[in-house]
């Protein structure tokens, strides 16, 4: 059978590939367009995935700025010698009550690696989970790795409410 006799047969998979196939004739526009749009569609979602991460470092969000006082919490939400977490803009607080009856707020974001710290009332210290770093209740650095104490803010109590604004205390 020669070569044009078996194009012309029926079930021959050559005949059913069509342009685009196995054949010998180039590949139709429409699968060159898909082809070129998906490999294009790939490549810029590869170079996007590369340079965000790059852009926010270069150029950070900028912090909320206007805020500059919140509430938080209620006298009567903390006992003495405790401490609380709380949102001040788009950051965490922390809001300590100390076992002689005073308030203290610092930004609850460790100097070293922006981990939240916390309240450890058996201590009375403020303590970073991430590399065992601990604060005295005026923010200075006791021990660990932390390069500079916690930013302080200050602290009001109106009524009921403990308001707590970002002006350092002097």
């Amino acid at each position: 059978m020669c070569a044009r006799a078996a194009s012309q047969v029926p079930g021959n998979p050559e005949k059913r590939a069509g342009n685009g196939g196995s054949g010998n004739g180039p590949p139709s526009p429409e699968r060159r367009r898909l082809a070129t749009a998906l490999l294009g569609t790939g490549l810029i979602s590869t170079i996007v995935s590369f340079l965000y991460p790059v852009a926010r470092y270069l150029l950070p969000v900028m912090q909320e700025e206007s805020m500059t006082a919140v509430t938080a919490a209620k006298v009567s939400e903390l006992k003495l010698n405790s401490g609380r977490i709380f949102k001040f803009g788009s950051r965490p607080g922390l809001l300590v009550r100390t076992s002689g009856g005073t308030w203290k707020a610092f930004l609850a974001v460790c100097p070293h690696l922006n981990c939240t710290v916390q309240y450890r009332s058996e201590t009375q210290q403020i303590w970073c989970a991430c590399h065992n770093g601990t604060f005295d209740l005026n923010g200075q650095v006791i021990s660990g790795p932390p390069p500079k104490p916690l930013e302080e803010f200050e602290v009001n109590v109106r009524g009921d409410e403990v308001i707590v604004s970002r002006s350092r205390r002097a």
